[in-house]
């Protein structure tokens, strides 16, 4: 019986190899993310055969960020995938556009607060304003659901503070950056095991290389769902 709460990263060259992992992983997994990186290389047609022929739910993770106009455009016509999530950054007016865009669809709007990958230095660099990484992301979070957002997409070590937020109830919390006890850490910064991560209010963990990198990704698959408490 799969578990919906892990959604495994298809951060693999091509839909060719995407399908073969999904393979590979058959019952176990229900929920893939298919991002930018699959993009050019038949991202959307896999969403599609994953979605239709397979009955997998898909997150498509594109973080949308433009005028409000061409993000409402760009929703409207990924709505019509029948897709289960779809990230924008968390940027207001994005999010009010991307919600108008997915009206009518059963498609749900996460809100990207600060990726994973960056930290204070990052952040200096893109002449963020000062401040602790987590209180900027708990606002932004904040901002983001009040604009509309059905969910977040955060780090896990930000997600207990978000899920305190009286603006978080009934609303999605989804954590990257979610890496087994032990293993490399890649490009993440801000990390957790995906038993804390789901104990500090995630709704769903996304998994990528812990899994995809693996010699047996099934196994590996059913390490972290045994990992994540009852």
């Amino acid at each position: 019986m799969s578990d919906d709460r892990l959604i495994v990263a298809l951060d693999v060259p091509d839909a060719l190899q995407a399908l073969k992992l999904s393979e590979m992983l058959g019952q176990d997994v229900s929920f893939y993310k298919i991002g930018l990186g699959m993009l050019t290389g038949g991202g959307l047609g896999l969403a599609n055969e994953l979605k239709q022929e397979h009955g997998k739910r898909i997150f498509l993770d594109m973080k949308l960020f433009d005028i409000g106009a061409t993000v409402e455009k760009a929703v409207r016509g990924l709505a019509q995938f029948d897709l289960d999530f779809l990230t924008v950054h968390g940027d207001p007016h994005v999010v009010r556009a991307a919600r108008e865009g997915a009206s009518g669809s059963n498609m749900k709007i996460l809100a990207v607060t600060i990726l994973t990958s960056l930290d204070r230095d990052d952040l200096d660099a893109g002449l963020m304003r000062p401040g602790l990484v987590p209180d900027l992301v708990a606002e932004r979070a904040a901002r983001a659901f009040e604009a509309g957002a059905d969910g977040v997409i955060a780090s896990p070590q930000e997600a207990a503070m978000i899920r305190a937020l009286p603006e978080s109830e009934s609303r999605l919390i989804v954590t990257p950056g979610v890496r087994p006890a032990g293993s490399d850490l890649g490009d993440q910064k801000r990390v957790a095991t995906p038993a804390q991560a789901i104990a500090d209010g995630a709704d769903h963990i996304v998994v990528g290389r812990p899994i995809w990198a693996d010699p047996d990704p099934a196994r590996a698959a059913r390490a972290i769902l045994d990992e994540l408490p009852g």
